[in-house]
């Protein structure tokens, strides 16, 4: 029997090739998102299936922890078994630390957070219930591991995450449960570089696009962070080769943090 893996925010971007990656690895995946994803969310599910395994969409907001707790159950039960949740879903507000508005502040803690908390809340309830030695992987940023200009809310939760990962793992090992995170560096094909850039760019006064060529420039590896390059490790920690590691954030940034 397959084993099952449940993605938040798996409806497009970065969920969505955690998805395909993690089919192609013989997973079953359920991607939870929105109720107004669900159409995005089925070209997902067609290569899903198109790589033989079975897939499911599953309403929920992240920020509701009985929904989430329902959402699992609804997995467990249509696909027949739980073993991997990937926290995947976040929302990345911009802005400088004087101009930080409380309803931004308090959605980016209540999804990068909050959500965060309750799936692995969730999941790790369903695993000891089926008995099973699941894995927790939770998406965290390499801005959680070093302050940024512009990045202090953002930075503010995803270090939570981290500190979220790390109490989990020590809690939960007793159950043969790892907990662990990916943290990326700036994607390159989202729009998020763009307000960055703007931000900056009022506080330093370089031209637009300029900064973001400046961050470039300062990553080893020469470019900025591909959906795939974050697929890949999440891939890794959800497989075999993955079981005696817990309580670790691996950063995803073509050495930007070096």
């Amino acid at each position: 029997m397959a084993k099952v893996a449940m993605i938040t925010g798996g409806a497009q971007g970065i969920g969505a090739e955690i998805a395909r990656h993690l089919s192609k690895d013989g997973f079953d995946i359920a991607i939870a998102d929105l109720p107004g994803q669900k159409d995005t969310a089925a070209s997902v599910i067609k290569e899903v299936e198109g790589a033989g395994q079975k897939a499911t969409f599953v309403a929920l907001d992240v920020t509701d922890q009985a929904a989430f707790t329902n959402a699992v159950d609804q997995v467990s039960n249509e696909l027949g078994g739980f073993d991997v949740m990937v926290n995947n879903a976040g929302i990345a507000k911009v802005d400088k630390v004087e101009e930080i508005k409380q309803a931004d502040l308090e959605l980016s803690f209540k999804i990068n957070v909050f959500g965060v908390l309750y799936g692995i809340q969730a999941a790790a309830k369903k695993f000891k219930q089926l008995g099973v030695a699941g894995k927790i992987i939770n998406a965290s940023s390499i801005a959680g591991m070093r302050a940024f200009p512009v990045w202090a809310t953002y930075s503010a939760t995803k270090a939570a995450v981290i500190s979220l990962t790390q109490s989990s793992a020590n809690e939960l090992a007793h159950d043969h449960i790892t907990v662990n995170a990916y943290a990326p560096g700036v994607v390159g094909t989202t729009g998020m570089w763009d307000e960055i850039d703007a931000k900056m760019a009022d506080i330093n006064g370089k031209p637009l696009g300029q900064n973001k060529a400046d961050f470039v420039d300062t990553i080893p590896l020469g470019r900025t962070v591909e959906p795939n390059d974050i697929a890949n490790m999440v891939s890794f920690l959800a497989s075999e080769k993955a079981d005696f590691i817990t309580g670790q954030a691996y950063a995803v940034d073509g050495g930007g943090l070096l």
